[in-house]
């Protein structure tokens, strides 16, 4: 896979990661439905925040790594 290609796929994931996160958030806060599931609807809109969290915060690092990385090549 070409650095390109692994970042066009970094940042889909760091796109899903955040939606996932903005989901829960309206589960969470808005959702009457949700609500009226008790725990098992805290759980659902929780479980949509840790799933966002854990694909959005591992590969802004990696894309962060990455950058720089590309950025001390081209200053050689």
């Amino acid at each position: 896979m070409t650095n390109e290609k692994l970042i066009f796929t970094l940042k889909i994931c760091i796109s899903v990661g955040i939606c996932l996160i903005a989901l829960g958030i309206y589960l969470h806060n808005f959702n009457e439905t949700v609500e009226a599931m008790g725990v098992q609807g805290i759980i659902l809109s929780a479980m949509c925040v840790a799933f966002g969290m854990a694909l959005s915060l591992p590969t802004k690092m990696y894309l962060t790594f990455m950058l720089v990385k590309r950025e001390t090549e081209k200053h050689q």
